[in-house]
């Protein structure tokens, strides 16, 4: 079997994992780690969009990208996959829920199935990075301004008509100042050619 046979065995994430030290220290150890990525799992799965801090975002969207990823590539009926949803998703609604409506919205897709942006931090105050983690396709209002059609905005078409007003006037300037010139530098070449044929 070749590299490309084995690569189609087991579902690849479509976002980069970074090697980076996540910081998620737990007085419960590795246990309370664990359980607290999957009340951060089962929370964006429930809600779909979170805020939260950036190196828990980081390393739970991981989980839930394999979680969906896996939902899409094996269905309901397969015995490893609905162990992997009954053991990330605390509430078990949410496994129909990422059946029935997730699957659905994101088996044509070619993207990852998550987003994550970086929030703005509390100040003051200490310095944690903070990030925003959801679902493609929520129900939200997007977190990204859309200036693909504020162009036919009142102000927008004014500032358009007042910059073509400005360079219309510039180049009349120039124009002029053009025509004002040239008369000086013909009077001047017919006085260099005077002088050359009379020195002639």
């Amino acid at each position: 079997m070749n590299q490309a046979d084995v690569s189609k065995l087991m579902s690849q994430l479509r976002i980069s994992i970074q090697a980076n030290k996540r910081h998620l220290k737990n007085p419960q150890g590795p246990e309370g780690r664990l359980l607290k990525l999957r009340k951060t799992v089962t929370a964006l799965l429930k809600h779909e969009r979170i805020e939260l801090y950036y190196n828990r975002a980081d390393e739970a969207r991981g989980y839930a990208e394999l979680l969906i990823s896996n939902a899409i590539r094996y269905g309901d009926r397969h015995i490893a996959t609905m162990e992997l949803a009954d053991f990330w998703l605390l509430e078990k609604q949410l496994v129909h829920k990422l059946f029935k409506v997730l699957v659905p919205r994101f088996e044509n897709t070619s993207v990852s199935y998550t987003r994550m942006y970086k929030a703005p931090r509390d100040y003051p105050g200490m310095y944690y990075k903070k990030s925003v983690l959801e679902l493609r396709g929520n129900p939200y209002p997007s977190l990204i301004p859309d200036y693909s059609h504020n162009r036919t905005f009142l102000h927008n078409i004014l500032l358009d008509e007042a910059r073509k007003d400005y360079k219309r006037e510039k180049f009349a300037e120039i124009a002029n100042k053009l025509k004002a010139q040239s008369p000086g530098d013909t009077s001047k070449e017919s006085e260099t050619k005077t002088q050359i044929q009379g020195t002639t």
